[in-house]
Formats: structure tokens, C-alpha cells, sequence
């Protein structure tokens, strides 16, 4: 009888996929198990179903929209509304009682503090930028005029926000 050499030693790799290999028939049977989406456990809703409105007040057409997700700026508790700025527009000076908790989804929102409107001194957010708007202090925000697309931005905070013009006897918006 020939002897039969060694076998070479186990590699190190080789221990490591062995057990996840062995794992891949239970978790693909997982799979199978897995159960169906509760819609009162989790609720989706696809973009094409966001209701998207006009800003109420004298906003024009195309100028700013809002889909309300949960809750509302005007009714106590937590809300998480999403804003689309349209090219051209900006809002007027104003404050909020509450903070406001923002993050750019898509475009470029141009943002500024203060009460006087000054288009050309406010600062880019793109997308994936987060913004805080602290309670009681001016500021104002949209898209200028000659940008591609329109900033969508999702807002979160407590309710009611108690917005506030820093000029009311002027529109809430501006041509920029």
C-alpha cells in the first residue's frame, strides 16, 4: 500500500467561507418564510403617491409646493413635510416659534439668516446638506432664478411653528 501524502492544511480563507457556507441554504429557506408587508405596521407611500400642493397664501403658480408626510406646521406635535422651491423664488424674511430641522433631498437651496433679503448673499445646501433653523431668528431661503432644477427639502420640528413675516405688509415671497 502507497502512502498517500498530507493533505496541505486548511487556509486561512477556507475557515472563514466554510461556515458561511454552510449558513446560505438556512438563510435562502429564511427567505422563503419571510412574511408579507403589514400596511398598518409600515406604511409606504411611493413618490408618484405624494400629494404635492400649492404653498397657500399668494405664492404664484410653480413657485413653491408642499406634501404634507406626517402631521402639520399648523397643528401641535411632531410634523415632517417636504418643500419644493421652484427656480426663481425665495421666501421673505421670517421666523418660526420652533426649530426647524431640514435636509436637502435634491438641488441646491440657497439659505441665508437675518431680516434683510439680500438673494446674492445666501450660501448653497445640496443635496445631502442638513439645516437647522433656530426658533425666533430671521432668515430666508428658495431657489434663484437661472439654477436647473428645484431644490425638494424635508422639514421636521414640533408644531404649531407660528411663522411669522419679519415685513408683513409684503408677499411672503420674492422674485430672485
Amino acid at each position: 500500500m502507497t502512502e498517500q501524502p498530507d493533505p496541505a492544511p486548511p487556509m486561512r480563507r477556507d475557515l472563514l467561507i466554510a461556515p458561511l457556507a454552510a449558513m446560505l441554504p438556512l438563510a435562502l429557506a429564511g427567505l422563503a418564510e419571510a412574511s408579507p408587508l403589514d400596511p398598518s405596521e409600515t406604511i409606504v407611500r411611493l413618490p408618484q403617491e405624494i400629494a404635492w400642493q400649492p404653498q397657500p397664501g399668494d405664492f404664484p403658480p410653480k413657485s413653491v409646493e408642499t406634501a404634507a408626510l406626517w402631521g402639520g406646521t399648523t397643528e401641535p406635535g411632531l410634523y415632517l413635510i417636504l418643500i419644493k422651491w421652484y427656480p426663481g423664488y425665495m421666501s421673505a424674511p421670517h421666523t418660526y416659534l420652533t426649530d426647524r430641522l431640514c435636509v436637502v433631498l435634491s438641488g441646491i437651496w440657497m439659505v441665508n439668516s437675518g431680516p434683510d433679503f439680500d438673494p446674492d448673499r445666501t450660501v448653497p445646501a445640496p443635496a445631502g446638506s442638513f439645516v437647522r433653523r433656530v426658533a425666533g431668528t430671521p432668515h430666508y431661503d428658495g431657489v434663484k432664478s437661472g439654477m436647473k432644477e428645484p431644490a425638494v427639502i424635508a422639514l421636521c420640528g414640533m408644531g404649531p411653528v407660528g411663522l411669522k413675516w419679519v415685513d408683513p405688509s409684503k408677499p411672503g415671497w420674492r422674485k430672485a
